[in-house]
């Protein structure tokens, strides 16, 4: 790993959970791929207390996990569980969809396509990590939106889980267009104040994200 030194303005514990993540998300750090405290504090520039920090922040996310007598490992990728969460999650945001579109449809429909406009220019700019970010907020519009604090937490958490699979596939400027394109149709069905629309529209998207991750899983990760 390069030699990374932390500028002064920037928070140590952030910039360093961000550094290594991005690692983890990228690939660079593969999974199964032992995490060495000595080592990354070490590479990063910086003492080990930010780095232990980040280790565990990045257990919560599911992108690591800790193991007794041995010490942190980046998590494995799992097709079976890769399934389970995609079914829940098809379930859940189809829900959010419905409620948000009861409560506010204007409001949804302007928020989201702001959102998608972002995304298309990220993309225009080659600005993966920027488009990475907006297209988890436009799946958290629809679940803030949905106006129930439980369905919100429930999707985080699935989203959460999603991570470690979805940002390698997102990395894939081809994958990333069509998920761009797949959100235009949810938000067009939206303005059309077509709930049913707008679902299939979301659940297609969300079983076509579904098969380009178990694609790249089952040709990366062989199980």
């Amino acid at each position: 790993m390069a030699r990374f030194i932390i500028k002064d303005n920037e928070t140590i514990r952030k910039k360093v959970y961000h550094h290594i993540r991005e690692k983890i998300l990228n690939g660079e750090i593969a999974p199964g791929e032992r995490l060495i405290e000595t080592r990354l504090a070490h590479d990063i520039g910086t003492s080990r207390t930010p780095v232990r920090e980040a280790l565990h922040s990045l257990e919560l996310e599911k992108l690591i996990k800790s193991i007794p007598r041995v010490g942190y490992i980046v998590e494995g990728m799992d097709v079976h569980e890769l399934e389970q969460i995609c079914e829940i999650r098809s379930v859940i945001e189809a829900l959010a969809t419905r409620w948000a579109m009861e409560k506010s449809n204007k409001k949804l429909a302007k928020s989201l396509m702001k959102n998608v406009e972002k995304q298309e220019k990220a993309l225009s700019k080659n600005r993966l990590q920027e488009y990475i970010e907006l297209d988890a907020q436009f799946h958290d519009i629809i679940a803030k939106l949905s106006g129930s604090d439980r369905l919100l937490e429930l999707d985080q958490t699935l989203r959460r889980h999603m991570l470690r699979y979805r940002a390698h596939v997102v990395y894939a400027i081809d994958t990333a267009i069509r998920s761009v394109e797949g959100h235009r149709r949810i938000v067009n069905a939206i303005e059309e104040g077509n709930t049913d629309k707008a679902i299939e529209a979301l659940q297609y998207h969300l079983q076509q994200s579904k098969e380009d991750i178990l694609q790249y899983v089952l040709s990366e990760h062989p199980q």
